[in-house]
């Protein structure tokens, strides 16, 4: 008898990451500055996508916590409107959320991670 060579199977290739549903909540929530619940639609997408890629898992975080962050901003800045500060403050939380998406739109087309997802601020 001749003895059974094991067999190794062929390596299975993972289809590379698309960019396109991570870009598409990064756009929900730059339109959410005009179109009120798009963002909440953006994070609902991102929570239920997790999980699914190493580097695409740090943008879901980074949007997740982009999200609950400016809620909270923004709810403290609604408070705020009686008194003058209100209006500056919704005011930095609208540019703060463009340039994280901004950023984060950046990493994603060259198909990076975010390098801190967990920051309050720009995720570098």
């Amino acid at each position: 008898m001749h003895p059974v060579s094991p067999v190794t199977p062929p390596p299975v290739e993972t289809p590379p990451a698309s960019n396109t549903l991570p870009t598409i909540i990064y756009v929900l929530f730059l339109a959410n500055i005009m179109v009120p619940f798009t963002g909440l639609i953006g994070v609902i997408m991102a929570y239920i996508n997790r999980g699914d890629n190493i580097y695409l898992d740090s943008h879901y975080q980074f949007q997740i916590r982009t999200f609950w962050i400016g809620l909270l901003f923004g709810f403290i800045g609604f408070l705020l409107l009686a008194l003058v500060i209100g209006w500056l403050v919704l005011f930095l939380v609208v540019v703060w959320l463009i340039v994280r998406c901004a950023i984060g739109l950046k990493y994603l087309n060259k198909q990076q991670a975010i390098p801190n997802p967990t920051s309050w601020g720009t995720g570098r």
